[in-house]
């Protein structure tokens, strides 16, 4: 008698049950930014020495964790000379579940263009909504790291003005999964 699965099949001897489908990868896209590529001037910040359009980028996702209940996007800079923090550039919580991307210029302050249900925290410009990149002149291009995560609750009952250490932390207490795409931006002059 052959003992080994694989020689068994080869053999012929034995029939191995077919798997379910792999499970699709959680995977967040946009056809605004390629995957460690220049961000367009159109979604930079239009403020602080910066002229761009500040328009967020639209975003897509798929392959989302079984049990998902609900999304938050993170935007991030972690090259920001904040002494360590970074920049908090969008922050989005309660996305429902079945979502699956947000349009170009979903960041307005106002809310209006997301989804029904989900709300934008305060960005480190200090009102909620998109803000795009705006590093300091002359230094290397930042990197913009556009994270989703799969929340395993519903809500997360953020209390009002929450900060973005909180949403973080409690966004990363309740992930299932994320998905990153990170784009640059630098400002030469």
């Amino acid at each position: 008698m052959i003992f080994n699965p694989l020689i068994q099949v080869l053999a012929g001897r034995a029939r191995l049950p077919l798997a379910d489908a792999a499970p699709m990868r959680f995977r967040l896209t946009s056809p605004d930014i390629v995957p460690g590529g220049t961000i367009a001037d159109e979604q930079a910040y239009d403020g602080f020495g910066c002229t761009g359009g500040n328009v967020s980028p639209a975003l897509e996702w798929s392959g989302a964790p079984a049990g998902t209940q609900s999304f938050a996007l993170l935007v991030h800079d972690p090259d920001a000379p904040t002494g360590g923090a970074g920049w908090w550039h969008w922050l989005v919580v309660d996305i429902p579940a079945g979502t699956s991307g947000l349009p170009k210029g979903a960041g307005k302050i106002d809310g209006s263009r997301l989804p029904a249900g989900a709300s934008s925290l305060a960005t480190d410009y200090g009102v909620p909504g998109y803000g795009g990149p705006c590093p300091p002149v002359g230094d290397a291009a930042h990197r913009y790291n556009f994270t989703l995560y799969a929340l395993k609750v519903a809500r997360l009952e953020l209390p009002k003005g929450a900060t973005a250490s909180l949403a973080g932390y409690l966004v990363n207490a309740n992930a299932i999964g994320k998905a990153t795409l990170t784009g640059t931006y630098g400002r030469a002059r």
